[in-house]
């Protein structure tokens, strides 16, 4: 057999298997939008909930929602950029305590997010006295998605070509002026796709929430 029929054969089936999964998600979207669009109206928007069926709506919950997506964006995404920034640009790779930080910001990705409810609950509703809160879920949403927005955005940094950093200091540009001026700006997309992953995976998250009872 040889090597084009072989490529062929390949492409096919990688169609095929592509074609597959296209027509299982339409028959599910279907599925569902058949079975439950004479459900929605407008009170399901603007309704509180309640024990009649007919009555209840999910206003509180997407006012909620909106409010602690509004506040991660605020407190993550700025933090997880300037400490890439300052561990791609500015950190000396050989100090024991900038490897330390690389370190555990990978350990602190894989922790389950159960963890971190115990330690809001421990530390910012118990310990500091903080309550119950919206703005006690939003921060330990941030710590949550904290290390996600990091690693992405040193990815978009890292990724940025040298040559721009160089030629900028070949211009007489300090450092920060390259980083904030060439650098940073190149890196936006990226960036941009890090903090939409890490708001999905904190809008999806209930274990935390619940934990806190924010």
């Amino acid at each position: 057999m040889s090597r084009s029929l072989k490529g062929g054969l390949f492409r096919l089936a990688l169609l095929f298997s592509l074609g597959v999964g296209f027509v299982m998600l339409g028959t599910l979207l279907v599925d569902v939008f058949r079975d439950g669009l004479s459900f929605l109206d407008w009170k399901l928007l603007s309704a509180s909930p309640s024990t009649e069926p007919n009555e209840a709506g999910a206003r509180p919950a997407i006012i909620a929602t909106l409010y602690l997506g509004a506040l991660l964006l605020l407190f993550a995404v700025p933090i997880g950029v300037f400490t890439a920034i300052y561990l791609e640009e500015y950190a000396n790779k050989t100090r024991w305590y900038n490897r330390l930080l690389e370190v555990n910001i990978q350990n602190l990705a894989a922790v389950p997010s159960i963890v971190y409810g115990i330690l809001g609950l421990a530390f910012l509703v118990r310990g500091i006295g903080l309550g119950r809160v919206l703005l006690a879920g939003a921060m330990i949403l941030t710590l949550l998605v904290l290390p996600t927005v990091i690693i992405a955005s040193r990815e978009a940094l890292r990724a940025v070509p040298d040559s721009i950093r160089q030629g900028a200091y070949a211009l007489g540009a300090t450092q920060w002026q390259v980083v904030s001026r060439q650098v940073l700006p190149a890196a936006v997309p990226g960036i941009a796709t890090g903090s939409i992953l890490a708001l999905s995976r904190a809008i999806g998250e209930t274990a935390p929430l619940i934990m806190i009872g924010a």
